[in-house]
């Protein structure tokens, strides 16, 4: 009689933890690697668990990957939700998560290299995420937080770009800073740019009626 597929004690008694390690370890590598360069041998060895559990979790490197990207996409809108809506604390909030987080980052450029023109995987829960986010700030729109004179979509991206370029292009940053993103000194001048900068997204002081009666 055929014996069982010896699998680690840690394994069989908290399959939960498995999954987390086996998660974990796929960002590493999808980071470091790429989708396409990122190898499952490599995967399974950091997590440390042989290869055969992991397609038992997860399938295929394919499946592996779109599971990386609901988990973080989860974990940030979990934040999103938490967040008051004013332009300074959001700026200065999703530059400090980048810098925490810069296998993140790391992923979504091999992404653009590698996948830029064709449809990417889980487009559809992603685009679904994205018009959520952007939905919030139309919501800070109306309550006047945001500035209604800019497109949404702009907002969105002028926000990404302002919060994530430093951890995506660490070597510019280096350059023009003359500190890399890691020095604390940079990240604390940085945030405290970004809450100043944070006054163009918000609607112009509106004048007070005295001035506007002195007007007429």
């Amino acid at each position: 009689m055929a014996r069982p597929a010896r699998t680690s004690g840690v394994s069989l008694r908290n399959p939960e933890r498995t999954r987390e390690r086996i998660l974990s370890a796929a960002l590493k590598e999808f980071a470091a690697n790429g989708f396409a360069g990122a190898r499952v041998d490599a995967i399974a060895q950091r997590a440390a668990v042989n290869k055969r559990m992991l397609y038992h979790y997860f399938g295929n490197k394919e499946h592996l990957f779109r599971e990386v990207l609901r988990l973080k996409m989860a974990e940030r809108q979990a934040w999103a939700e938490t967040l008051s809506g004013d332009p300074a604390e959001s700026l200065a909030f999703w530059f400090d998560a980048a810098c925490r987080d810069p296998d993140w980052v790391r992923l979504l450029e091999w992404e653009a290299l590698q996948e830029a023109n064709r449809r990417l995987i889980d487009e559809k829960k992603r685009r679904a995420a994205t018009n959520r986010g952007l939905e919030r700030i139309r919501q800070r729109q109306t309550r006047g937080q945001v500035s209604a004179e800019f497109d949404p979509r702009h907002v969105m991206l002028a926000m990404r770009s302002l919060t994530m370029f430093p951890a995506a292009f660490p070597q510019l940053t280096r350059l023009i800073m003359g500190r890399p993103v890691s020095d604390p000194m940079f990240q604390k001048d940085r945030t405290a740019f970004l809450k100043r900068f944070a006054a163009a997204f918000q609607p112009p002081p509106a004048r007070s009626s005295a001035k506007n009666d002195l007007a007429k």
